[in-house]
This record gives structure tokens, C-alpha cells and sequence, in this order.
């Protein structure tokens, strides 16, 4: 199901550190029972925005029984933030300050934080910098470990020359490429999909980031092992942790899942059914599983 991507939210800007004007969605910030929660701030994937996690963030913001206030945010050069003219800030480090940026400048100084795929890792240095921001933490189909049959099928959708002629192309661009991880998707989910990932140009629809990210990944080489995050995964022991998986994921194993399970016994583990890499986290069965995960603590 599809619901529109401009209601239920307060637009918000903020600076990094190095002065470059970033853009968030705020949902449920005036709802004084909201505030009773620790908030939700949500990271996106490498080449995504906030907009991924409007059904989520309406869920968990209307939530019946304990409403949270859910901060999404886009990355500089990605959706509303900012371009860096220096490429090579497009970079881990520099992006989780940024979101210690974004909790600064929201006056947060705890919340659950869930990371998909790129979010995720940088949470991972989130819990060594600053671990006591960290209530709780979803990770959404990333581990310490990354699989490098996943990490070249992003290359290779990335490299993908094809441009959408318009929105319902746009939708079927994206089922072409990846119904086969992602059979429970319906013909609403693939549209709101493409509204996540893409914006409207006088060139036509593009995909809503610097091209220079994505033109970085179609270059790297993977050819070469890429170093682990074990050690900073190890600084989230103490923090309340739900490990999401897609069912299809070619980037999170199995074997990296039961590995992070073994070294943080207290944490959850959910599959995804019929979902690879990320699930989309709005679907009945995984939103059902954040919100008890939630309910828990």
C-alpha cells in the first residue's frame, strides 16, 4: 500500500559541521505523547533519502498505543540535502557526524536509531563514537561483514544506462530489476518505490543523489577484501539490538547474522520473507516486528 509522500511530516534543515545545509522529515513532533518515547531516527541506504521510510515513519508516528516522534534523514547529496563540491566527503566518517549533527541540532540526546543497509554501518561507528545516543538499535539487512555477490549487484544495478520515461515506467524499471529478491512486493510498493529513488528534472526523472555516489560504486574495486566492522559491531553489547534479514539478501548472510547473534546473545533476529536487499521495512509482517521490538524495551 501507497500513501501519499508529502503528508504527515515537518520539513527540517540543519548544518554539518562544515557548514553544508541538510534536510530531514520530522513526524509527530508536535504530539505531546510522542515525546514520552525516546524518538526514531532513521539512516537510509547508499543512494537513497528519507522518503524510503515515509510508511514506517507514519506507522510508528500514529502508533495507537505508543505514537513515537521518527526523524528521517538524507545524507549530503542525497534527496533535499545539499551536493558536497568535495567528492570525497561522501564517505562513512563524515556522514555519521552529520547525524550527530542532525541529533545536535533536534536537541536529541537518546534514540533508537534504524539503519538501512549504508545506515546501518554507520551506526557501527555511531557505537563507538557515541554509544550512549544508541537506546536501541534495528539494523536492516547490514552486518559487520558485507557479501561481495551483493555488494557487485548493486554495482550493477547502479550501472544500469536505462533512464524512466515517466513514473510508470519508472515503477516497472525497478520490478525488472529486482522482483525476483522481492515477490512481496505489490504494483503500489514498486510506485512508491520509485518515488523514493527518483525526481522529477526538465531532463525527465532521475535518480535523486549526486551521480558522483553512485558513479563511485560502479568503480570500486571489490576484487579486494573489504575490512570488517566486528569491532565496533562489539560496542553495541549493551544496547538493546533487532537484526532485520532479507529473506533473498545477497549483501547479509546467514552466516554473518548467526555470527552477530553468537557475540550479542540479548539481540532479535527477523527474516524478511520474500525480500532481498533492503527489505522495505513497511510491510505488514516487518513493521508489525520494529513496533514489538519497540514495545519492548
Amino acid at each position: 500500500m501507497f500513501s501519499s509522500t508529502a503528508e504527515g511530516f515537518e520539513e527540517k534543515t540543519y548544518l554539518s559541521a562544515d557548514g553544508l545545509k541538510l534536510y530531514a522529515r520530522d513526524y509527530g513532533a508536535g504530539n505531546r505523547s510522542a515525546s514520552v518515547c525516546p524518538p526514531v531516527i532513521c539512516l537510509p541506504g547508499l543512494t537513497r533519502n528519507s522518503r524510503d521510510f515515509h510508511q514506517l515513519a507514519l506507522i510508528l508516528s500514529k502508533d495507537p498505543e505508543r505514537p513515537r516522534r521518527v526523524i528521517a534523514l538524507d545524507y549530503r547529496g542525497r534527496g533535499r540535502s545539499a551536493w558536497d563540491d568535495n567528492k570525497q566527503n561522501y564517505n562513512l566518517g563524515v556522514e555519521a557526524n552529520d547525524v550527530l549533527s542532525a541529533c545536535a541540532a533536534f536537541g536529541i540526546t537518546q534514540a533508537v536509531f534504524i539503519g538501512t543497509s549504508r545506515g546501518g554501518l554507520i551506526l557501527h561507528l555511531i557505537a563507538e563514537m557515541k554509544p550512549e545516543l544508541l537506546a536501541s538499535v534495528v539494523l536492516n539487512d547490514v552486518g559487520p561483514v558485507l557479501e561481495l555477490e551483493g555488494l557487485r549487484h548493486i554495482q550493477a544495478y547502479l550501472a544500469n544506462p536505462r533512464k524512466p520515461r515517466d513514473w510508470d515506467d519508472a515503477a516497472g524499471l525497478l520490478r525488472e530489476l529486482h522482483e525476483a529478491e522481492f515477490s512481496a512486493l505489490s504494483a503500489g510498493d514498486w510506485r512508491g518505490m520509485a518515488y523514493a529513488i527518483y525526481r522529477e528534472t526538465d531532463d525527465g526523472l532521475v535518480t535523486d543523489i549526486d551521480p558522483a555516489i553512485a558513479e563511485a560504486v560502479i568503480a570500486a574495486d571489490f576484487s579486494k577484501p573489504l575490512p570488517d566492522l566486528w569491532t565496533p559491531f562489539d560496542a553495541m553489547a549493551a544496547i538493546p539490538l533487532l537484526v532485520i534479514r532479507g529473506e533473498t539478501s545477497k549483501l547479509l548472510s546467514k552466516a554473518t547474522v548467526e555470527e552477530m547473534l553468537r557475540r550479542h546473545p540479548a539481540a532479535r533476529q527477523f527474516t524478511a520473507r520474500c525480500q532481498g536487499h533492503a527489505p522495505l521495512l513497511h510491510l505488514d509482517d516487518v513493521a508489525e516486528e520494529i513496533r514489538r521490538f519497540l514495545r519492548d524495551l
